[in-house]
């Protein structure tokens, strides 16, 4: 499996992944998507946005991003918000 093989992954963001050198799914999932993101926003992409965030945690996951619970959303923003 490949990270485009992921929910949410399209080729942009698995462009900076492997930026972060996050080459496959189960890299992306030991390191989380609260540490990617902030990788990625650090390293690659500082506008990264909520919904790159969201979208990394949907795939860490296995689900698209709309399905995340609320509570892992409130989550996300809350931790989005923090790293402003």
């Amino acid at each position: 499996m490949e990270l485009k093989d992921l929910p949410n992954i399209g080729p942009v963001l698995a462009a900076n992944l492997h930026k972060i050198s996050v080459d496959t799914p189960e890299a992306l999932k030991k390191m989380g998507a609260e540490e990617a993101w902030l990788a990625i926003r650090c390293q690659v992409d500082p506008g990264a946005c909520l919904h790159q965030l969201q979208a990394l945690a949907g795939a860490v996951a296995g689900i698209p991003k709309k399905e995340l619970s609320l509570e892992r959303k409130t989550q996300l923003k809350q931790f989005f918000d923090a790293n402003q």
